[in-house]
């Protein structure tokens, strides 16, 4: 039995613990599912002790577990304030270092989790040292294997609507980050402060924006005067928790700017911003609603590639150069009649290496067939909505297939 510490703080009253709790000893002190009824019960079953532990092999269960039910919270009306009550250290419960160490493959629905979480922690003590760990992981998949980094998020981001505002920042970060990086070579302080602010950009309507999902009816007055000043409120937010890095705070203050034109003459802080701005809007547009299906990637990708005046966009062109017009992750119809995924981006942004799912006939393919676009028989007719796929892959099966291709020369 491998014991980390958990803090009290992070056990939810009137609700089943998501596993065992014991001393430092390894002393059960109460099993998974037991109810704790009350905040005096947990402080007498911890006594004086002062610490509680998990099994390691359950930390994962116990993260998932507490982050579950705070999103139930937040779909149950209940205030921010009794939100953040129990929004203390949910990530004390670490994984070994050992573990860690050797965690090479990432475990999308575990960060999604991370970030989420994250989000509704207004505790700078704690909400800064998350968004670093968040960060460091994504740059680190990032560099390791964007092909595979992008597929996952995308896939997400088209699949499903849970934890929305979760998947939509850490998309919207490695999208930005690509382009910085590969195609406008902008400094590392310059990603760093990107990253931070792509994260952070919406940290003052997180609730809102994961309920305006799920909500049938067109945003009322009260949620668009919020969605209007949430740019402002953010950096508020952040002030308070001890952020004053000049470009990060600039950044987050102009991601919602409609402001056309090219990038040289803006501020950095500016440049940064009109970067966020037009992936955030990409990825807005690939993920559904309760009211809208998602948009076919190449429509996202036009959307941000023409500025406001129907010009080409300095910085839209730049993420379209650093993702493709298909990116991993999307589906697409070949000129074979093969229904394909995306899983690694091509020469050039319209000649990515796909999978077959669906054969010509119509039927799913046991083992997925890796196709190359750039040659006529295979070449892209039409993106084909996530919705219309009707295979059942999980996601660990399809990362296994971008994983594979990175290794091949293309």
């Amino acid at each position: 039995m491998n014991l980390v510490p958990v803090s009290v703080d992070s056990i939810l009253v009137g609700l089943p613990l998501p596993c065992a709790l014991r001393d430092q000893s390894g002393v059960l002190l109460a099993n998974q599912g037991f109810m704790v009824s009350s905040r005096q019960d947990l402080q007498n079953m911890v006594g004086r002790r002062g610490q509680i532990y998990i099994d390691a092999d359950q930390s994962d269960s116990f993260r998932r577990g507490y982050v579950n039910r705070l999103n139930n919270l937040v779909m149950a009306d209940k205030s921010l304030g009794q939100i953040a009550e129990v929004q203390i250290s949910a990530y004390d419960a670490k994984r070994p270092k050992e573990v860690e160490a050797n965690n090479d493959l990432p475990d999308w629905l575990d960060l999604q989790t991370q970030a989420h979480a994250m989000l509704r922690d207004t505790h700078g003590e704690t909400f800064l040292p998350r968004l670093e760990r968040l960060q460091a992981e994504l740059e680190r998949h990032t560099r390791r294997n964007p092909d595979g980094t992008l597929f996952a998020l995308i896939h997400l981001a088209g699949s499903e609507m849970r934890q929305y505002s979760a998947t939509h920042a850490m998309l919207v970060n490695v999208i930005c980050s690509l382009a910085a990086r590969d195609v406008l070579k902008w400094p590392q302080a310059q990603l760093k402060a990107l990253s931070s602010a792509v994260l952070t950009m919406n940290i003052s309507m997180t609730e809102l924006q994961d309920r305006l999902v799920m909500q049938k009816e067109p945003p009322t007055p009260a949620q668009l005067q919020r969605i209007q000043t949430h740019s402002p409120r953010s950096v508020d937010l952040l002030q308070q928790m001890g952020v004053s890095d000049r470009l990060w705070l600039e950044a987050v203050l102009n991601h919602g700017a409609k402001t056309p034109g090219p990038l040289v003459g803006r501020s950095i802080g500016q440049r940064l911003a009109r970067l966020i701005q037009r992936a955030d809007l990409f990825a807005a547009r690939l993920s559904p609603r309760i009211s809208r299906a998602p948009e076919p990637p190449g429509a996202a990708m036009q959307s941000c590639y023409f500025d406001e005046n129907k010009q080409i966009d300095e910085a839209g062109a730049a993420l379209i150069k650093a993702v493709g017009i298909y990116s991993p992750g999307t589906y697409v119809k070949l000129a074979s009649q093969e229904i394909a995924v995306v899983i690694k981006r091509g020469l050039n942004t319209t000649t990515p290496k796909v999978a077959v799912l669906v054969n010509r006939q119509g039927m799913p393919t046991g083992e997925p067939s890796v196709r190359d676009t750039s040659l006529a028989d295979y070449r892209i007719i039409a993106s084909v909505p996530c919705r219309d796929v009707k295979v059942t892959h999980t996601l660990d099966k399809l990362m296994g297939l971008t994983r594979q291709a990175a290794t091949e020369p293309w």
